[in-house]
C-alpha cells in the first residue's frame, strides 16, 4: 500500500510520500513522488496504485516534458497531460494486467504553480485520468491508506494554516498511519512549496531524524485523553456500582 499527502494552504503547499513498497512477503523502498522544475515552472507527482503503471506513466510524461520544453503554462494542462499518458498505458496494459488477475489502478496528485497560474494549485487524479481540484474547504487529499490519517487533518488543519503547522500535522497524519498499517513506513520524501516562489524543496527522513515526534505525540494524545472530564460517564459507571 502507500501513503501519499497533499496539502493546500494559503501560503503554499505540503506534500508527503512513504516509500515503502511490498511484493509478496518482501519489502523494499521505492521513490513515489517526482519533482519537475523548469525555469518559473514547479511542479510534483505523487502516485499510489501498482508500481509497473505508475513507472511507466510517470516515464512517459518524463519524456512529453523533455521533448516539448516544459510548454505548460497552467498546473491543470499539465494534469491534463500526464492523464493522456496515463491513459495510454492503460490502453497498452489493461488487458494484459486484467488476463493475470491484476487491475488498472493508479491514483495521483499533482501539485504545483507553473507560469500562468494566478496561485498555486493542487489536483487528484483518478486511474481514468480525469481529474479534480482541491480547494479552501476541503485542503487535502491522500491516496492510498488513507483511513487512519484523516481525523487529525480533518480536526486540526485549515487553508489558514501556516506552512509549518501543515507540514506538522501532516506528519502526524502519516505517523497516525503507520503505526496502524504495516505496508506504510519509513522513509518519507517531504515537499513544501511557498505560494509564488517557483521553487520545491525536497528532503528524505527518516526514522531515526523524526521518530521522536511521533513518540512526542503519542505522549501528549495519552495526557489530553486522560483530562478528558468524566463527569458524563458517571451513569454508566454507577449502574455497574464502579
Amino acid at each position: 500500500m502507500t501513503y501519499c499527502l497533499g496539502i493546500k494552504v494559503r501560503s503554499g503547499l505540503v506534500a508527503i510520500a512513504d516509500t515503502r513498497v511490498t511484493s509478496g512477503t518482501e519489502t523494499g523502498t521505492s521513490k513515489k513522488i517526482s519533482l519537475h522544475q523548469d525555469g518559473r515552472n514547479s511542479l510534483f507527482v505523487m502516485t499510489s496504485g501498482l508500481r509497473s503503471i505508475r513507472d511507466k506513466a510517470v516515464t512517459y510524461f518524463e519524456e512529453l516534458l523533455e521533448e516539448n520544453n516544459f510548454q505548460y503554462t497552467k498546473t491543470h494542462q499539465a494534469c491534463n497531460a500526464f492523464g493522456e499518458q496515463l491513459r495510454r498505458v492503460a490502453d497498452e496494459d489493461r488487458r494484459y494486467l486484467a488476463e493475470s488477475g491484476l487491475f488498472f489502478d493508479l491514483h495521483t496528485i499533482v501539485g504545483g504553480q507553473l507560469e500562468g497560474d494566478k496561485e498555486h494549485k493542487l489536483y487528484l487524479l483518478y486511474p481514468a485520468g480525469n481529474w479534480i481540484e482541491i480547494i479552501e474547504g476541503s485542503p487535502f487529499t491522500i491516496i492510498g491508506n488513507s483511513g487512519y490519517g484523516k481525523p487529525i487533518l480533518n480536526r486540526a488543519l485549515s487553508y489558514e494554516s501556516s506552512l509549518r503547522f501543515a507540514l506538522k500535522s501532516g506528519f502526524l497524519s502519516f505517523d497516525s498511519t503507520r503505526v496502524s498499517a504495516s505496508d506504510v513506513g519509513y522513509p518519507i520524501d517531504v515537499v513544501v512549496y511557498e505560494r509564488d516562489s517557483y521553487h520545491m524543496e525536497e528532503v528524505r527522513f527518516h526514522e531515526s531524524q523524526t521518530g521522536h515526534v511521533g513518540q512526542i505525540w503519542a505522549s501528549k494524545l495519552k495526557s489530553s485523553i486522560d483530562e478528558i472530564p468524566e463527569s458524563w460517564m458517571d451513569e454508566v459507571f454507577l449502574k455497574e456500582g464502579k
